[in-house]
């Protein structure tokens, strides 16, 4: 009689992991776990600074840029997307006081310029809110690391230094699907980034470094097409 209970255990136990393992694999056919998005993105730093000795504040300039990503799905609701896209801003202050060399109390000194590379990966929700899935918008939050490069830094001081910085990433956006492999892609970032600037005027008085905290905090409004595989 145990014997016939166990056998009978196990044949219930081998039959939901096969009704499982049937379920995973139709679940797993719903959807395609790879897709590659190509967006033109306009970045648009809402900076600010505080700025040692001179004081004022500073400002960036917008730009547009492409902008790649790729997204893995470890369900049909939750994925991961890495995003990769360079951007080139001219830097200067505004409202500095440089009377202490001769200067005016109020005016904008010109740093130049300088590149990030802002490599930002996400964790992402997506939605399914009408039974054709065509419309999916999703959500997401994440990390970035931004590299600051090719500092170039004008006509005024002598030398620009940033630091590269680690900074976080909320994300707001839609795929609207052409078929079942093409989409369009509408997206939105807010990078909260901030780097400490270091700003070598020994060029205007000697020894003079000119120490700032720097808050770039970049929206990133994006819009292109992406493919599934």
């Amino acid at each position: 009689m145990k014997k016939v209970v166990l056998a009978a255990l196990a044949v219930s136990l081998f039959s939901v992991n096969f009704a499982h393992a049937q379920q995973e694999e139709n679940t797993s056919a719903d959807f395609k776990k790879w897709q590659v998005r190509l967006r033109g993105v306009g970045v648009v730093p809402q900076e600010s600074a505080n700025i040692g000795i001179i004081g004022g504040d500073v400002s960036l300039s917008n730009t547009f840029i492409p902008e790649l990503d790729f997204t893995y799905f470890f369900t049909k609701n939750f994925a991961a997307e890495l995003i990769l896209g360079t951007s080139k801003h001219d830097v200067h202050t505004v409202g500095s006081d440089i009377s202490s060399i001769g200067g005016p109390t109020s005016t904008i000194v010109d740093l130049g310029s300088v590149s990030l590379l802002p490599p930002t990966l996400t964790f992402q929700y997506h939605f399914y809110p009408f039974a054709e899935k065509v419309f999916k918008p999703y959500v997401g939050a994440g990390i970035n690391y931004s590299l600051f490069y090719n500092v170039k830094e004008g006509s005024t001081v002598k030398n620009v230094k940033y630091d590269n910085a680690v900074g976080y990433a909320v994300q707001l956006g839609f795929d609207l699907m052409l078929n079942d492999t093409f989409f369009i892609n509408v997206d939105a970032k807010k990078i909260f980034l901030n780097t400490d600037v270091t700003v070598d005027a020994s060029n205007l008085s000697p020894g003079l470094s000119i120490p700032a905290k720097v808050d770039i905090n970049p929206l990133l409004l994006g819009f292109g097409v992406g493919m599934k595989f």
